[in-house]
């Protein structure tokens, strides 16, 4: 990552956010550049769970042998396949053979938003995910990840707002939660005016990040943009000087840990 680009915003980010935990960078690459596999594991791990570890320091590479859920396999572009009946899965399951989510009301609705939903195929043999402060000058991240409380959320919305005339610049699709992590944020990047994406929704992930945050995802596409913006916006002003406060109080748990 380009250093100037890094230094720059750990600056800012200090600057305007105090306290609050900087993000973690996702890129996909076939070297590990310093990141250690994640350990595979027997049975159903959500990657979710994994990714909280790097917010905590760690540096960490998943990759299709690793991951231990089909729904984050997909999502990070190492299997295109659906479980067998996927579309009862998610509503209301099959009656003595399988337990559904409900997330959606009836087969047929999870059958029409498969049609329309996008597909990830994974450009290198690794998904590596990093702490900001650990990019090295050789990473080239996809996407940067923040796991954030409503005052951040706050600031981050408004930011990727700022240059938009349009009403749209954050996206909050229905996903998984490693969707709206990884695959999202990453098709964003091909757009010609990405957009943010706000997720962390999915009830079924949710157990694995603490309770107060969401994420926000941003397309590495549109970070240096946003990050350009922030000494010339909001965050200048004393509208901003009310939740840099509250955001470095005492009684705000940044932890991203259940």
């Amino acid at each position: 990552m380009n250093e100037s680009l890094k230094t720059d915003f750990i600056s800012r980010w200090k600057k305007y956010f105090n306290d609050a935990p900087l993000p973690v960078a996702l890129f996909y690459s076939n070297d590990l550049h310093n990141a250690e596999p994640l350990k595979s594991q027997t049975g159903h791990h959500c990657i979710i769970a994994g990714i909280t570890k790097v917010f905590n320091g760690q540096s960490l590479a998943f990759n299709a042998g690793n991951i231990g859920c089909g729904g984050g396999l997909r999502y990070c572009g190492f299997a295109d396949n659906l479980r067998p009946g996927f579309e009862y899965f998610l509503s209301y399951g099959i009656e003595g053979k399988m337990e559904g989510e409900r997330y959606k009301k009836d087969p047929e609705t999870v059958l029409e938003l498969m049609k329309n939903a996008p597909k990830l195929k994974a450009p290198a043999s690794w998904l590596i995910a990093k702490p900001f402060e650990k990019l090295d000058a050789d990473d080239n991240p996809d996407i940067i990840l923040f796991f954030a409380t409503p005052d951040v959320l706050a600031g981050l919305y408004t930011l990727a707002n700022f240059d938009r005339s349009d009403l749209y610049g954050v996206k909050a699709p229905f996903s998984a939660g490693c969707g709206s992590i990884i695959q999202y944020p990453l098709l964003e990047n091909n757009s010609e005016n990405p957009d943010c994406i706000l997720g962390m929704f999915d009830s079924s992930a949710r157990p694995y990040v603490q309770a107060s945050l969401l994420s926000f995802a941003v397309p590495m596409k549109r970070f240096e943009t946003l990050v350009g913006y922030m000494d010339e916006s909001f965050l200048t002003t004393g509208t901003w000087k009310v939740m840099e406060k509250r955001i470095s109080g005492k009684s705000n748990n940044h932890s991203v840990n259940t």
